[in-house]
């Protein structure tokens, strides 16, 4: 995307200030939802970290403030697994308004047997894709008292192979992990693209996004510890993988853009530039399959009854 002369190119170490703002970041205690949060606190925002374990959670908070001075972050016990509690979730946010989610939190297996959650959805599904679903029927109140906020859902490369088999999103008739994570993801991207267009109908002044990280691997990724630890030999072996993939705290560069950037526009997805692997975040085509509204509309469908919240009457 090109710059107006007025708008300097976007750059991933001089992130803009956004004093004031407060942003949800699910999963936010490791991996790419942690370096968001770290990044996003450069800014002078109050970050949330949404996590199930108060002593990741608080150990990405230690790390986050050791890093940046003055950091304003903090931490709510945020269980996605678990939709009951995601109201009680939300009302312990205790803020007036909120600028952005991120949705990134999820879980990934990579061994069968099949799992579920306690609500008897299996796990990946459940996780990823419907409680972020859920979620943003209890924080859409919040996203709306803002200006203009924005709900960035993060995607993967991986749920581009993928299609969703809308006869069986439950995997019971076939659980193969890798696939069913890809697809839960490929979920997560349908609703991203879906609940944008619905905002859009009611001239709600909320956006969404979607984003991917590419490829971020652990050995590409700088050390945070306890947080993430890297060896120097996981070092030596991801060497060779850096000409096609990156870590994780590049992975988290589309998200952040997403999140700050005055020119993003709901309905549109971000990536890595090269190849969509690596590198610094860019604007790219929406894909082919989920550009599919019917199979957007009917997976929205199938979320409100799976979840039992009514995501149909959007605020404006």
């Amino acid at each position: 995307m090109s710059s107006s002369p007025s708008t300097p190119p976007w750059d991933v170490r001089r992130l803009p200030r956004a004093d004031g703002s407060v942003f949800l970041v699910t999963g936010g205690n490791a991996g790419i939802g942690y370096f968001v949060a770290e990044q996003l606190s450069v800014t002078g925002a109050t970050v949330v970290l949404g996590s199930r374990n108060p002593a990741k959670a608080e150990a990405a908070t230690a790390s986050i403030r050791s890093r940046v001075p003055g950091a304003r972050v903090r931490a709510v016990r945020l269980d996605l697994a678990d939709l009951p509690t995601l109201g009680t979730a939300v009302e312990s946010l205790d803020v007036e308004h909120l600028d952005a989610v991120l949705h990134n939190a999820g879980v990934a297996l990579d061994d069968p047997p099949r799992r579920e959650t306690g609500d008897g959805h299996e796990l990946m599904f459940g996780t990823n894709h419907l409680g972020h679903f859920a979620l943003t029927h209890w924080l859409l109140p919040l996203l709306s008292a803002a200006p203009a906020a924005r709900v960035v859902t993060m995607g993967s490369f991986a749920a581009k192979s993928e299609r969703l088999d809308l006869d069986d999103l439950q995997s019971r008739k076939d659980y193969q992990p890798k696939r069913v994570y890809g697809r839960s993801k490929l979920a997560q991207m349908y609703f991203g693209l879906e609940l944008d267009r619905r905002l859009r109908a009611v001239d709600s002044p909320v956006a969404s996004v979607v984003v991917h990280p590419g490829g971020a691997l652990d050995s590409l990724t700088p050390s945070r510890p306890p947080v993430q630890v890297r060896t120097a030999g996981a070092r030596l072996c991801g060497a060779p993988a850096a000409l096609l993939v990156q870590g994780k705290h590049a992975g988290a560069w589309p998200a952040v853009r997403a999140v700050l950037e005055p020119t993003v526009r709901g309905g549109q997805l971000w990536g890595p530039r090269v190849f969509s692997l690596r590198g610094k975040p860019r604007r790219e085509p929406v894909w082919n399959h989920l550009a599919d509204t019917s199979v957007a509309a009917r997976l929205w469908d199938a979320s409100c009854d799976l979840t039992g919240v009514d995501l149909g009457a959007i605020p404006g």
